[in-house]
């Protein structure tokens, strides 16, 4: 069917459009006006003296109805698209009404749009009324991840409003994710190391960077070195450019419990951030990147 030339389906259409017009007007013709409506009011039998069959028709006001109703439906034809590929005499379309929409917003606001993608982040910072604009487009495209208040919720969303930030939190990579999305793997390492290795692992993460209850040869230091010391750094201080977190902070998306640590460990974790490049424009992008890194 995919191959069939759209000519072909349009002159269908239009075709079953007209002979469906053309047959319900013959149609109501015949019931309101039959041609042997003298013949039915001599012929027949007859009940209670004057009861015919067929001696009480429809009431005419319906036939006056639908004769409009037909009447209009030819002539919106006649007027908008309808049958098959013809346009109609005003020539209207949805995506013709949409170009006309589009065209009057990008006279009406284009120009303001371009200073705002262009200005500084600093200066649209300053300015109330972007900020609140900024507001908006994060409440309808990232609130329902964030939460309104963009402090993340559900252990699987992280705060947007700390200073912590896994894929970097400069203008640039926030920028950078808004628009490409990110793709967060966490490998399970149960397999590899055990499930006495996942916890001895998850005992060492817990108190790395204090330098408490750390001893030399602690098994779970030397899985830790072998292991995952590539990704987030033999100090735990974590590789912005993998997206690994920091292990240092008191930051812990899926939190920080002994259990939560097992559970990562042994079973990993996959994060998705949704690329908005193609959803949001420039101006939007700019907008967001403001609100999210304003003090």
């Amino acid at each position: 069917m995919a191959d069939m030339p759209a000519d072909f389906w349009s002159g269908w259409i239009a075709v079953i459009t007209i002979v469906s017009l053309i047959g319900l007007g013959w149609l109501i013709f015949s019931v309101y006006f039959p041609a042997d409506a003298e013949q039915e009011e001599t012929d027949g039998p007859v009940w209670d003296s004057n009861l015919r069959e067929g001696s009480n028709p429809a009431l005419m006001w319906w036939f006056w109805l639908i004769l409009a109703l037909m009447v209009f439906s030819v002539i919106y034809l006649m007027l908008y698209p309808g049958l098959g590929s013809y346009q109609g005499a005003l020539k209207w379309s949805q995506g013709g009404r949409l170009n006309e929409s589009l065209a009057q917003y990008e006279a009406e606001f284009g120009g303001i749009r371009k200073l705002v993608a262009q200005a500084q982040v600093e200066t649209l910072q300053a300015d109330p009324a972007i900020m609140a604009s900024a507001q908006r487009v994060f409440d309808r495209n990232c609130a329902v991840c964030h939460g309104y208040d963009a402090a993340g919720q559900a252990s699987y969303f992280p705060d947007l409003t700390d200073s912590e930030w896994q894929w970097g939190g400069s203008q640039a990579q926030i920028e950078q994710s808004i628009r490409s999305g990110r793709n967060a793997l966490m490998v399970g390492w149960e397999q590899v190391l055990g499930a006495n290795g996942v916890t001895q692992v998850a005992d060492y993460i817990s108190v790395l960077g204090t330098g408490v209850g750390v001893v030399a040869g602690d098994p779970g230091q030397t899985q830790y070195n072998q292991f995952c010391i590539a990704c987030h750094g033999p100090d735990g201080g974590g590789n912005i450019a993998l997206g690994a977190p920091s292990l240092v902070d008191d930051v812990w998306l899926y939190g920080s419990s002994s259990e939560a640590l097992v559970h990562t460990i042994a079973s990993g974790r996959a994060g998705v951030m949704p690329a908005f490049g193609e959803r949001l424009d420039d101006t939007q992008v700019k907008m967001l990147v403001a609100l999210l890194t304003r003090k």
